[in-house]
C-alpha cells in the first residue's frame, strides 16, 4: 500500500481545498442582498415564488435570480400570505463546509486509487521482468532437430569438407575420445552478410541430428549489469543438459568485441567474460560445439580466438561462378524457365547466396506480371539492378540538370569502354560496372576502375568549369580501390616502382583521364545526345562512336 508522502501529496491536497472553497465561493456569489425598500417592491409586485428561513436570513427566490435578507426586517404575517415559507436547521455555512469536505474525501480517494493502482502494476511489471530473466534458458529450448542438411546448402563445398569431421564427432564421440583427439570446442563462421552462415550452422546440426541452440549475440547484451553473464550461464547449462548438442551464436561481433577500447562498456564486457569462461569450463567428455558467426572477425576480442574456444576458423567466401550455378539450382527447382544457368550466373558476379535468391523471386514476379509461363533471362535483367540498388525512384531532372548528368554518364561510358572496364549499358540514371570473377585482381584493372569512377566528375569541370555533387558517390567508390591498393600490393620492395600512396594513386588517375577526355570532348558531346534522346547507351553502340573519331 502506498504511503501518503508530504512533499509530493500536501500540495496536491491543498489545491483541491483550494478549489473545493472556490466553489463554494463562486455559488455564493450568486446570491444577492437585498435592502429593505427592495425587498417590499419586489413582495408586493409578487416576484418571489418561494422562501426559506435559516440561521439569521431569509434566502427568497424569484424566477431568475436568489436574494438574501437579514431575518429581522421581515414582515413574516405578509410575507406568509404572498409565497410558501420553509424553515432550514442547517445553516448556508454548515452547507458550504459539508460540501468542501465531501468534495475533498472524493478527489482524495481518487487520487490513492490512482497511486495504488499504479504502483500495482509496477510491482507486477518488475515480477515479470524478473521471471523472465530468471528463466531465460527455458525460452532457450532446441529447436525440433533442424529438418535442413548440407542438400539444401548450395555453393559452399569447401566449408561442407571442414565441417565434416564436426558432424562426425557429433554422431560418434567416442571414437575419438577413445583415440585422444579433442575436437574444436568452437568453429567462428566468417563471412560477408547473406553467403549463408546461419544456414550452415543449422545444416550441421541436421545432419548430426543434434538439438540447435539459437541465439544472437545482441540478445545477451542486458540493461542491467550482471542479466547478459546470467543469460549466457543458463544457455549453456540448458545446452549441457541435451548434449550432444550445437550453440549457435550470430553477429557474435555485438558482445565478442575487444575489451579495453574507449567505448567502455561494463554489461557487455561482463557477458564477454562469462562467454569466454562458459567456453573454458567444458569438460573434456563435454558433446557440445559452440558455433558463431561474424562479418567483422578484425573487431572480436582476442581472448575468444585463441586455443580452447574459437580456435577453428572457416572462412565463407561469396560464390564463384560454378558455386552461383549451383544455388540458383537450388532456387529454380520448382519453377518453370528456360534458362542457360551459366549465363544468368556470369551477370551475377559479386551476389551472395541470399541475393541470388532474392534474384530469383523477383525474376518470377516479374515473370508473372508480364504474363510468360516461365522465367527468362529477360526477367532476370530486368530485376537486377533493383536487387543490386534498391527500387529506384523515377527521377524528375530539370532540363538543365537532365544535360550535366548526361553529360556525366557519357565520360564515365566513354572512358570504361577505353580503359576495358566491362560493362553491359551506361544510362543517364546509372549503369553498374561488371565485378570480377576471380580471387584476386590486377594493378591495371583496379587503376582503370578508379579512372573510371573520376571520369564524370572530371568531364563536368571541362565542359562546365563547375563541380557538381553527383559525383560524390564515384569519388567514394575510386577512393575505397585506392585505399585497397595501398594494403594489397604493399608486399615487398620493389613489386610496384610508383608511391603506394592513395593520394598520389588518385592523383595520378586524375592527370591521365583529364588528358584524355579534353581529346574526346566532342565524343561525350555525342554520347551526351543519345542519353537525352534514349536514356542509354550500349558497348557496341559506344564502340562505333570511337572509331569515327580514331
Amino acid at each position: 500500500m502506498p504511503r501518503f508522502n508530504l512533499k509530493k501529496d500536501l500540495p496536491i491536497v491543498a489545491l483541491i481545498m483550494l478549489l473545493a472553497l472556490s466553489y463554494i465561493a463562486y455559488n455564493k456569489a450568486d446570491i444577492k442582498v437585498l435592502d429593505l425598500p427592495t425587498y417590499e417592491e419586489f413582495l408586493e409586485k409578487d416576484l418571489f415564488i418561494s422562501a426559506t428561513v435559516t440561521d439569521g436570513e431569509v434566502i427568497l427566490k424569484s424566477k431568475d435570480d436568489t436574494y438574501s435578507m437579514i431575518v429581522d426586517g421581515i414582515d413574516f404575517d405578509k410575507l406568509l400570505k404572498k409565497v410558501p415559507v420553509s424553515l432550514s436547521k442547517e445553516s448556508s455555512y454548515d452547507n458550504a463546509i459539508f460540501t468542501i469536505f465531501a468534495f475533498l474525501f472524493f478527489l482524495l480517494g481518487v487520487l490513492l486509487f490512482n497511486r495504488f493502482k499504479k504502483s500495482s502494476l509496477a510491482e507486477v511489471q518488475k515480477e515479470r521482468s524478473f521471471a523472465d530473466d530468471n528463466n531465460f534458458y527455458k525460452r532457450a529450448t532446441p529447436m525440433q532437430k533442424s529438418d535442413i542438411t548440407f542438400k539444401d546448402v548450395a555453393g559452399v563445398s569447401e566449408v561442407k569438407d571442414e565441417l565434416k569431421e564436426i558432424i562426425d564427432f557429433l554422431k560418434n564421440p567416442k571414437k575419438y575420445q577413445n583415440f585422444g583427439i579433442k575436437l574444436p570446442r568452437g568453429v567462428l563462421l566468417v563471412g560477408p552478410p547473406g553467403v549463408g552462415k546461419t544456414m550452415i550452422a543449422k545444416a550441421v546440426a541436421g545432419e548430426a541430428k543434434v538439438p540447435f541452440f539459437y541465439q544472437s549475440g545482441a540478445s545477451f547484451v542486458h540493461i542491467y549489469v550482471g542479466m547478459g553473464a546470467k543469460r549466457v550461464k543458463d544457455l549453456f547449462i540448458n545446452a549441457k543438459r541435451e548434449t550432444p548438442s550445437i550453440i549457435f551464436i550470430d553477429e557474435i561481433d555485438a558482445v565478442g568485441k575487444a575489451r579495453g577500447n574507449n567505448n567502455h562498456n561494463d554489461e557487455r564486457e561482463a557477458t564477454l567474460n562469462q562467454l569466454l569462461v562458459e567456453m573454458d569450463g567444458f569438460e573434456d567428455s563435454s558433446s557440445v560445439i559452440v558455433i558463431a558467426a561474424t562479418n567483422q572477425i578484425e573487431v572480436l576480442d582476442e581472448a575468444l580466438l585463441r586455443s580452447g574456444r574459437f580456435d577453428r576458423r572457416v572462412f565463407i567466401p561469396l560464390p564463384n561462378i560454378a558455386e552461383r550455378v549451383e544455388i540458383l539450382k537450388v532456387h529454380l527447382k520448382d519453377k518453370k524457365h528456360s534458362l542457360n544457368l551459366e549465363e544468368v550466373a556470369k551477370m551475377c558476379v559479386g551476389f551472395s547466396g541470399a541475393s541470388l535468391a532474392t534474384l530469383v523471386n523477383e525474376a518470377a514476379i516479374y515473370a508473372l506480371n508480364r504474363g510468360a509461363k516461365k522465367i527468362s533471362l529477360e526477367d532476370f535483367e530486368a530485376v537486377k539492378d533493383k536487387v543490386v540498388l534498391g527500387k529506384k525512384k523515377a527521377l524528375a531532372y530539370s532540363d538543365s540538370e537532365r544535360e550535366i548528368q548526361a553529360t556525366y554518364q557519357a565520360a564515365k561510358a566513354l572512358s570504361a569502354y577505353w580503359y576495358e572496364v566491362d560493362f553491359d549499358k551506361i544510362g543517364i540514371l546509372g549503369g553498374e560496372l561488371k565485378g570480377e570473377d576471380s580471387e584476386f585482381s590486377s594493378r591495371t584493372k583496379l587503376l582503370a576502375k578508379i579512372k573510371v569512377y573520376l571520369s564524370g566528375k572530371i568531364a563536368t569541370q571541362i565542359i562546365y568549369d563547375e563541380s557538381y555533387s553527383n559525383a560524390t558517390s564515384d569519388i567514394n567508390k575510386a577512393k575505397k580501390i585506392a585505399d585497397d591498393m595501398t594494403q594489397k600490393y604493399a608486399m615487398g620492395e620493389g613489386i610496384i616502382p610508383t608511391a603506394l600512396d592513395s593520394a598520389n594513386i588518385l592523383d595520378e588517375a586524375i592527370l591521365e583521364v583529364e588528358g584524355f577526355l579534353y581529346k574526346m570532348k566532342d565524343s561525350i558531346k555525342n554520347i551526351k545526345d543519345i542519353l537525352l534522346l534514349d536514356e542509354y547507351i550500349t558497348k557496341d553502340r559506344l564502340k562505333s562512336i570511337v572509331d569515327e573519331v580514331l
